[in-house]
């Protein structure tokens, strides 16, 4: 079994937290569950930014956290959803800020992707800070 070669601080709650629903897709796919149970091909087609087979594994990981429940009807062919836990939906006004703070930034977060390497010099802390300090 694979064993860490760092040990993690699971007593600090912002590793806790980017342990279970940090990473690029899970808070895409924690919010749309949020709106509704949802099957595997249904998130296929909701984020098409990403590989069927990378869904899964965030599903899986979810649903390894308690974050999300799987839900499998007998039948053929098999039909599976995901719920979302009372611990998952503890998630929801996190990812709402996530999205405000986004949606506020966003025009200088595409400004800032806009830019060429070597097409300018100045980083965005001194774009923000032209003083050169953050603090003081």
């Amino acid at each position: 079994m694979y064993e860490r070669k760092t040990k993690e601080d699971l007593d600090c709650g912002i590793t806790v937290a980017m342990k279970v629903f940090g990473g690029k897709w899970k808070p895409c796919i924690i919010d749309a569950i949020s709106r509704g149970a949802k099957r595997p091909s249904e998130l296929h087609r909701e984020i098409t930014s990403t590989s069927p087979r990378v869904i899964d594994m965030q599903l899986s990981e979810l649903v390894t956290y308690g974050i999300l429940s799987k839900c499998i009807q007998p039948g053929f062919p098999l039909y599976v959803e995901y719920h979302l836990t009372p611990l998952g939906a503890t998630i929801i006004p996190l990812l709402t800020q996530l999205n405000q703070w986004g949606l506020q930034n966003r025009e200088w977060v595409k400004q800032i992707a806009n830019t060429q390497p070597g097409e300018e010099e100045q980083t965005a802390t001194d774009r923000l800070y032209p003083s050169g300090t953050i603090c003081g």
